[in-house]
């Protein structure tokens, strides 16, 4: 039985040694792009034929190199960006005139004003969702509760925190607009309330003190308080971006830090003129360890370097991935060398990393020499 590194033989048997030993190249090229690209598990589909496993080669290949037992690491680093994570907007829910503003880069935690509106605080609270009516005695839901949280984690009492916005919950709210220095109606008018995730700082100003306000215009711009690390991928090197993975971050002039992968998300990038859009990956990494705060906490806005780690594989045996052949009946094979002679023997591939595949199968064992181009 006899090998060859792609499915085309030479007509003539004087081509032989240079048709087996070409194609060789011309393959470990093509899996070595598919890798590059974030594609090692559709690398066997790069086999079109050629040797048969357990296949006696005709002639000794250029190069050997050995088998290696090793961990195996698919890392990358990429260029980040930190500052305080992504940018949102709050804009009014309620009409009147804006009579005060706070300034860039102050922070607002829950029960403080964020703006006000005819001389009246718009509060902020904790939360997923806006608020989108009135909150009054009778009513019930979902947002009636995330209210009665806030209102409850505020120090007022006096109902139960359970959707059901009661007597109790309009005394409680009279109590709270009293301190605030808003009219004691008891109930809580739609566009008093601004939600956000949690405490937020203040980027920009979209508004001016004594412009009006009307429902749907923008006041302002804000992030969270604390610092992130913004990373922006290409789709190719998509499977770097899994939401609770590790990375590594080192800021300028720091070591290293460990962090996790908060959010990922998908984004478009408006194109230029004759320029297509183009889809990006862009990766959220919240900076909230005691060491992480450490780190950046001398920054407001810094570049990073952030290594992910897409795969890991311990104490398994590797080979160049150049070292690799396509076999005739499909999948992939290595050209072991023994003495004088080699052979063709079926391999399973696993993780790809910096130039090396993680190999296994019959015949394959540690030390062992395979065969690889010059």
């Amino acid at each position: 039985m006899t090998g060859e590194t792609v499915a085309e033989r030479a007509p003539a048997e004087r081509e032989g040694r240079r048709a087996r030993r070409r194609p060789r190249l011309r393959i470990a090229l093509a899996v070595a792009a598919v890798v590059a690209a974030g594609g090692a598990a559709t690398a066997a589909a790069l086999a079109t034929g050629g040797d048969r496993g357990g296949g006696r080669a005709a002639a000794l290949p250029p190069g050997t190199a050995k088998v290696a037992r090793e961990t195996l690491s698919d890392t990358q680093t990429e260029d980040g960006q930190l500052g305080y994570g992504p940018t949102l907007t709050a804009t009014s829910q309620a009409r009147g005139t804006i009579t005060w503003l706070p300034e860039s880069g102050d922070e607002v935690t829950r029960g403080h004003r964020l703006y006000e509106l005819d001389g009246d605080p718009v509060v902020l609270m904790y939360g997923s969702k806006p608020s989108y009516r009135p909150l009054r005695t009778g009513t019930e839901g979902s947002d009636v509760k995330r209210f009665e949280k806030n209102l409850s984690a505020l120090g007022y009492g006096g109902f139960t925190v359970d959707g059901e916005y009661t007597s109790g919950t309009a005394e409680a709210v009279r109590e709270w607009q009293e301190d605030i220095g808003a009219p004691q109606t008891g109930t809580v008018e739609v566009g008093r309330v601004a939600y956000a995730a949690g405490p937020v700082r203040v980027e920009t100003l979209a508004a001016n003190p004594g412009e009006p306000a009307a429902p749907g215009k923008k006041i302002l711009t804000y992030t969270g308080t604390t610092q992130a690390v913004t990373v922006e991928l290409d789709t190719a090197d998509q499977r770097l971006a899994k939401k609770g993975a590790r990375v590594e971050v080192t800021l300028p002039e720091g070591r290293p830090v460990e962090a996790e992968i908060d959010e990922v998300t998908t984004v478009i990038e408006p194109g230029g003129q004759n320029e297509d859009p183009a889809t990006k990956v862009e990766v959220t990494i919240w900076l909230d360890s005691a060491a992480a705060r450490k780190a950046a906490a001398r920054y407001a806005l810094a570049s990073a370097d952030v290594r992910f780690t897409a795969g890991r594989r311990e104490n398994v045996l590797t080979v160049p991935v150049s070292a690799l052949v396509a076999l005739r009946e499909g999948g992939f094979g290595v050209e072991v060398v023994r003495g004088g002679t080699s052979s063709y023997v079926p391999v399973e591939t696993g993780l790809f990393a910096d130039g090396k595949v993680e190999v296994s199968g019959a015949g394959i064992a540690e030390g062992a020499l395979v065969g690889v181009p010059k």
